[in-house]
């Protein structure tokens, strides 16, 4: 398996490696090119020069033997000196008929003949490039070729003019030393530079790796520490330490619930339990027997209503994208649902205030679902509700939403309490010795129903008025 250090360093010193093999390619030509080009430039001027004293002192002397005079000689000798040049005289053979001094490459003059090498020359008036001139030297050279024209431009003869190209090879040697140690520099600093990143990222992916097998073997309590990192790196440390909290406190949920169920299983089976081993082995007297007849009745009454709350929660809890299925009044199912608690309300005697609408307020959702909604939260009102106090019960229509609150007298929920009401098993009553009928897990089954429809729901709770408000999409 590749280590991200291996592929990070491929990838950056292929990277380093390509740049300098184009930027050293382009340069290169470049500088072949502009080095050519100017000499050849200044071989061609000086061939020029040459071409046009040599044609005008044959023209003028009408002489074929005029490179032989000494003071021509003298003048194409001064050229060669100056420019660091070697100039041929060749007849329109080529055969080379006079050579300055100055180089010690140059093989003997008096058979060697240039005719292969002049075709260009003699068929286009003009030769460029770089050449031994058919072994001529040693070495490749500079060479620039120009014919000699007479008066009615009839070609006379040819120069040549030679430069030495070792001064190039040089460059061209120096340059290539220079990019080969220059490539080694930067791929040994970018080697050191990969090291360093890569270790700076790998390693805590290395801890979050370590840490993620640790999760698995239940150290639930284990985190990733990055330091204040800003990068790809923080923030998956970051997702990751939220998992691990969010499984944390499922897994505290988890554990409160069946601490939570095992207590409300276990006191109503203890009292059932209790009560019927009384009656059989006969330390209850018969004539109480009834009594604690419907002790057990009521105990196990309440085991069903636990049941039968866990099982409705489970199927919510299985069905969490509940979507809206149809179309109903809220005013009618609130006003259908509190007529079902009436003996409720009058047991507690309690006065209904009901602010509705005159007309029908239609709503989109899973109608039973919704009157559930409504069951819980008025039966919890009358549950907590002061004996005579009040109970209110308002819909408003506000943009495109119903809003629904229902409100009782009672004693007011402290603050931190609130934000807890709508967690399983909670009961602001902790002893549990009051409203035993209840099993925590009303408010519950509230929220989730209203979260299955995308809504939300708030409880406020002062001056002894506790109200609950739920909103619902208008049809």
């Amino acid at each position: 398996m590749k280590s991200m250090y291996s592929r990070q360093f491929a990838a950056m010193a292929g990277m380093v490696l390509l740049s300098f093999l184009l930027l050293g390619a382009s340069f290169a030509a470049l500088s072949y090119q502009y080095t050519i080009r100017e000499q050849q430039e200044t071989l061609e001027r000086n061939g020029n020069s040459i071409a046009e004293f040599t044609s005008s002192y044959l023209n003028a002397s009408q002489d074929g033997t005029v490179w032989q005079r000494r003071e021509f000689q003298s003048y194409l000798n001064t050229v060669a000196q100056v420019g660091n040049l070697h100039i041929l005289l060749c007849d329109n053979s080529g055969l080379i008929l006079y050579a300055t001094s100055g180089t010690e490459e140059l093989t003997a003059l008096e058979t060697h003949s240039l005719s292969p090498a002049l075709t260009e020359l003699i068929s286009s008036d003009r030769y460029a490039g770089v050449s031994s001139l058919d072994g001529l030297y040693a070495e490749r050279r500079y060479v620039v070729g120009l014919p000699i024209l007479g008066l009615s431009s009839q070609l006379q003869g040819l120069v040549l003019i030679t430069s030495d190209a070792s001064g190039f090879r040089g460059i061209w040697h120096d340059l290539t030393a220079l990019f080969i140690v220059t490539a080694l520099a930067v791929v040994l600093i970018a080697a050191i530079i990969c090291s360093v990143t890569s270790m700076h990222q790998s390693r805590p992916i290395k801890e979050i790796a370590a840490a993620a097998r640790q999760f698995g073997m239940g150290q639930l309590d284990v985190r990733v520490d990055v330091g204040n990192r800003k990068d790809e790196v923080g923030e998956l440390a970051e997702a990751f330490n939220s998992m691990a909290d969010s499984l944390a406190r499922s897994e505290q949920r988890r554990s409160e619930f069946v601490a939570n169920v095992s207590h409300e299983l276990k006191t109503p089976m203890t009292t059932i339990a209790g009560f019927a081993d009384g009656i059989l082995d006969g330390t209850i007297p018969p004539e109480r027997e009834r009594e604690y007849l419907q002790i057990i009745s009521s105990e196990t009454q309440r085991l069903s209503r636990l049941v039968r709350s866990m099982l409705d929660l489970s199927r919510l809890q299985s069905d969490t994208s509940r979507a809206a299925q149809q179309q109903f009044d809220i005013a009618e199912t609130m006003v259908r649902t509190l007529v079902s608690l009436e003996g409720k309300v009058n047991a507690a005697q309690l006065e209904v205030q009901m602010d509705l609408p005159e007309d029908p307020v239609p709503v989109w959702g899973d109608q039973d679902a919704i009157t559930q909604v409504c069951y819980n939260l008025l039966d919890n009102a009358i549950k907590f509700s002061r004996p005579g106090g009040t109970l209110g019960v308002s819909v408003v229509e506000k943009g495109s939403k119903a809003v629904i609150t229902v409100s009782n007298e009672g004693e007011t929920i402290p603050p931190e309490e609130l934000d807890l009401i709508f967690d399983r098993f909670h009961k602001t009553d902790h002893s549990r010795s009051e409203h035993r009928d209840g099993v925590g897990l009303g408010l519950y089954i509230v929220k989730t129903i209203l979260n299955s429809h995308k809504e939300n729901i708030t409880c406020t709770s002062e001056n002894g008025v506790t109200k609950f408000t739920f909103t619902l999409s208008r049809a």
